[in-house]
């Protein structure tokens, strides 16, 4: 088998282990290492790599992921569209725990994380990005988030179709007067690990769509005790199984030649550095 593979998902220690024949590819990065190996297998006659957002063991919290590693990683091995599930809390109170929604927008509140290649350091081959400006209007692949709704509804779990991802530092949970802030802005979800993925795969011209399953009420949306990581990973528990089916037959429905215009994110610019 290939250790090439043209479509990406990240997150979801487990989906992987549903596909046969899986390749594990060790990936060394400039950026370090990435959260772990991508493993490569078959899914509706198209090969999909596969990455452990927070490592096989869900050893790495949200704040400490090598977000830079991980998507240099992806285009490494071929990988051109990428799908990104992730487990979120709820800012409205109809988008309750079980909700499925793929957002159009995101809001960046995270504070420490490295969210550029194009920082002016110096990389160990010697070669030295260039401080580059890019669009980020639309953060999200109009194909991809096409192929996600069109699945979701082919499996029988009408989607969101649009909002905004407001994401956190974490790891911990919002406070009831942020969760309410965030809900005043008319925000739709919030969530620990959306950014910077979607601008560190446009800065690498690859097309990027998130799925976010909502697992609880946020703070704020609620009135009993607040979120709680038992509570999360129950309802994710709950859910994964159809979250699966959604993610694989999106990925069959992504388009074999992509005419959304990720590709062309770099057009025209000076990079100072060779993109793998």
């Amino acid at each position: 088998m290939s250790s090439q593979a043209a479509i990406g998902v990240i997150g979801g220690s487990g989906f992987y282990s549903f596909l046969d024949d899986v390749t594990e590819v060790t990936v060394d990065t400039p950026y370090g290492e990435p959260s772990d190996s991508l493993f490569v297998g078959e899914l509706g006659g198209r090969q999909v790599a596969f990455l452990p957002r927070h490592g096989r063991q869900h050893h790495l919290p949200p704040h400490r992921i090598n977000y830079r590693a991980n998507l240099w990683a992806l285009r490494s091995a071929g990988v051109r569209q990428v799908l990104a599930p992730c487990a979120v809390g709820g800012l409205r109170p109809e988008y309750g725990p079980g909700t499925l929604l793929v957002p159009d927008q995101l809001v960046d509140r995270t504070k420490a994380r490295a969210q550029t290649y194009f920082d002016g350091e110096t990389l160990p081959d010697g070669s030295r990005p260039q401080v580059v400006h890019l669009t980020f209007a639309d953060p999200y692949c109009p194909g991809g988030r096409a192929a996600a709704l069109a699945a979701a509804h082919g499996q029988g779990w009408e989607a969101v179709d649009g909002g905004t991802l407001c994401v956190v530092e974490g790891p911990r949970f919002s406070t009831r007067a942020e969760s309410r802030w965030h809900a005043a802005q008319g925000w739709s979800v919030v969530g620990m690990t959306g950014h910077p993925e979607a601008v560190l795969a446009r800065e690498l011209g690859l097309c990027y769509s998130s799925l976010t399953l909502v697992t609880d009420l946020d703070a704020g949306a609620e009135a009993g005790a607040g979120v709680s990581h038992a509570e999360v990973m129950r309802v994710f528990g709950e859910n994964v199984g159809r979250l699966r089916d959604v993610l694989f037959d999106a990925v069959v429905r992504l388009p074999d030649v992509r005419e959304c215009g990720c590709a062309d994110s770099l057009a025209g610019l000076e990079l100072g550095i060779t993109l793998p």
